[in-house]
Order: structure tokens, then C-alpha cells, then sequence
């Protein structure tokens, strides 16, 4: 599956546009009580990248469904709301299917 935020794919040729999808994933940060802010800034890294994964995982799911083998055009919006320790990420694309030039 190709994944790109282009509206195109350079040496393959867009023969259908299969739809939009989109994938998202929440997780609860885990907060850890520490004076070491380096620590903490790392471990909010840490979740929005396993969070990220998930999402892009759905998205992935949701193009196969359609029968695209590539999703291009993506957006991430990464959402955090550090009143309810959450990381939302939202993933939007278009689902295509391509073949090499």
C-alpha cells in the first residue's frame, strides 16, 4: 500500500478514485509524575507516535475495503488535550488505485 501526501504518485498512473477514508485512534497519555521534563516531553512523543501507528493501521484497513492500493492526499491532525491527559489523531486521504508506468 502506498501512503503519500501528494495528490500524486510519481511513475504510477491514478486509474481509479476509490473514495475517501480516514482512520483514527485515542489513547490516553500516561502520565508519569516526574521533575525530569525531558522525560515527560519524550514520553508524550512516545504516544502520539504508537497512536499515530494505529491510526494509520485503520486507515490502511479502510483503503483495502474499497480495493485501492494507495491512498494519496493525506492529512494527520493530532489533537491533545492535556486537561483529560487524550492524543487524538485523525488521518484523512484519498483512496486510488494505481499502476506503474
Amino acid at each position: 500500500m502506498i501512503l503519500t501526501t501528494t495528490n500524486s504518485i510519481e511513475d504510477y498512473k491514478i486509474l481509479e478514485y476509490n473514495g475517501i477514508v480516514s482512520g483514527s485512534a485515542v489513547n490516553m497519555q500516561k502520565m508519569a509524575m516526574t521533575f525530569n521534563m525531558q522525560k515527560y516531553y519524550d514520553g508524550i512523543s512516545d504516544s502520539i507516535l504508537e497512536v499515530k501507528e494505529h491510526a494509520f493501521t485503520k486507515l490502511r484497513e479502510n483503503a483495502e475495503k474499497l480495493n485501492a492500493n494507495a491512498v494519496v492526499g493525506i492529512q494527520v491532525d493530532v489533537e491533545l488535550k492535556s486537561s483529560e491527559n487524550l492524543i487524538a489523531v485523525i488521518i484523512t486521504g484519498t483512496a486510488v488505485s494505481v499502476v506503474k508506468r
